[in-house]
């Protein structure tokens, strides 16, 4: 039979509610989160500024560099670029260009696949289109009658009208199904889906992998999205060891529509393509920005409280809600904290990831090497000091609410803390739901306390979210404001409580698995 720690999970929610928020420092939280806001600034810095931010990439190392100096002009202490282990070689695009001659000319919008070689200077060539679904399909690309081609693989993309907004606020009966479902009833990725995902993930690497071999002269890579936007995607292995992939471009789905339907028609298509890209080798380790605000509780300063959001980006954009947007928000929560003159109890820890988009591998790795290993479940002392991690990473949509994971423990506190913005929170919402595909993960696995906030979407799954779209532009000021304020608080009082944040049962050991959303 399951063992189920009844008292832990029980009695302690009556305990935690008990106790009172303190109104006066939630005031001053208020008051400088949503009247002296530096949000503006900060998502600046890390999108405009810095650029794209591919780990590894000077665009990641700009971002880390100023994140850290920020910190640490705001008082908070240890802050640095914590390394975590090896992650594999940076890249970043130097010059892009795309276009089609014949019959006529056309500019695309695309982008250098990462992690790709460049052109070797500027390259003209007819294009051949393939459609490679399956491994029966890649079987008839085995001979080498791609050699020297420019080779269009065809996009599975649904282009149609959309009669549907792109962005989107949840309803109040949206939000009521939430609070309704099972604890692991929904999930970015159940263990089929994963699997499906990773097999996905393999066969286009293989795709990629015998183009080259068959010597084409440069890959077109059909992408899903409509009007103007498409999804990136890992275009290559950025590991150490791996051999360079040739060069290829992501395309948006109306110009791979363009080509194909021209070349089924018996016309001719003729493009023309520079890129330069360059590897980033030297060191193959990485890290995660890393600061604190000590805590004053003579009993309680060694225990920690986390907040964080992954700061890497894909290149085809400056990754502004995914995830620039996490990253202000959770910088402007510490901001807030600090401005106040408020002294939590506990230790409060930011943490800004690197490698989320490639694999949780940021958070994964500190986990490891800080509080236990998933795999083995051997855990470390500072294991039993977490209370409590947070994390944003669902775009620039504001606050509805929090995602238990499956932990009933703090739903009466939640409920409470919520409770006091719901001048500022339509409908809050605590929901036993689990979300996956983000950093919360990588503590959860190991048993501790991880929380993802319930947010609107806006238009991250539409418009946003891996796209080359995904600019400064789409960040809701206003939406991250709220956001910081509420984060803020949570963790502020997270760190007054008298006891931790109550835990699930410890999962079993298992071998970690998972990618990002």
């Amino acid at each position: 039979m399951k063992r189920i720690c009844y008292p832990l999970l029980f009695l302690s929610p009556a305990l935690l509610f008990a106790q009172e928020v303190d109104q006066s420092a939630l005031a001053k939280i208020r008051k400088e989160g949503l009247e002296n806001s530096k949000v503006k600034e900060i998502a600046h810095h890390l999108t405009d500024v810095t650029g794209p931010r591919l780990t590894n990439s000077p665009g990641f190392q700009r971002a880390a560099d100023w994140s850290v100096k920020q910190l640490k002009d705001w008082g908070l202490k240890n802050a640095s670029l914590q390394e975590w282990g090896e992650f594999g070689k940076g890249w970043q695009v130097e010059k892009s260009y795309l276009a089609m001659t014949k019959p006529y000319y056309m500019p695309f919008i695309a982008i250098p696949k990462a992690w790709t070689a460049g052109t070797n200077g500027a390259l003209t060539g007819e294009v051949v289109v393939v459609d490679i679904q399956n491994e029966d399909d890649l079987k008839k690309y085995a001979g080498g009658n791609l050699k020297g081609k420019v080779v269009l693989t065809r996009s599975a993309a649904d282009t149609d009208p959309g009669f549907k907004p792109d962005a989107n606020r949840y309803t109040a009966e949206d939000l009521e199904k939430m609070t309704n479902s099972q604890p692991f009833g929904q999930s970015s990725f159940n263990p089929e889906q994963m699997e499906r995902l990773l097999k996905m993930r393999s066969f286009r690497s293989k795709v990629d992998s015998t183009l080259k071999t068959q010597g084409i002269k440069l890959e077109l890579a059909g992408r899903t999205g409509k009007h103007g936007t498409f999804f990136t995607s890992n275009g290559a292995s950025y590991k150490g060891d791996s051999p360079v992939a040739g060069p290829a471009f992501e395309i948006a789905p109306e110009y791979a529509g363009l080509i194909a339907r021209l070349a089924e028609s018996g016309i001719p298509v003729t493009i023309e393509a520079e890129s330069k890209t360059t590897f980033y080798d030297k060191n193959l380790k990485t890290g995660n920005v890393i600061a604190e605000i000590p805590g004053t509780d003579p009993k309680l300063k060694d225990e920690i409280v986390m907040l964080g959001a992954h700061l890497d980006s894909w290149h085809s954009a400056t990754g502004a809600t995914d995830n620039a947007a996490g990253s202000t928000v959770m910088m402007e929560a510490v901001r807030i904290l600090q401005a106040t003159g408020l002294k939590p109890k506990r230790t409060i820890r930011i943490a800004l990831w690197s490698g989320e988009e490639q694999g949780l591998h940021g958070s994964r790795n500190y986990v490891k090497n800080t509080f236990g290993d998933p795999q083995t479940m051997k855990l470390l002392p500072a294991h039993e000091k977490l209370s409590a991690y947070y994390n944003i990473d669902n775009g620039t949509g504001r606050i509805r609410g929090i995602y238990l994971q499956g932990n009933e423990g703090p739903r009466a506190v939640f409920e409470k803390w919520l409770g006091e913005f719901k001048d500022i929170i339509d409908n809050p919402t605590v929901t036993s739901r689990n979300t996956g595909g983000t950093d919360h993960q990588s503590f959860d696995a190991v048993g501790l306390p991880g929380f993802q906030f319930i947010q609107d979407g806006i238009e991250y799954n539409t418009r946003t979210h891996h796209t080359n779209v995904d600019t400064y532009e789409r960040l809701v000021m206003d939406d991250l404001k709220q956001m910081a304020t509420v984060v803020a608080a949570f963790v502020y009082n997270t760190a007054q409580m008298d006891q931790k944040i109550p835990r699930k049962e410890l999962p079993k050991p298992r071998t970690a698995t998972g990618v990002s959303r």
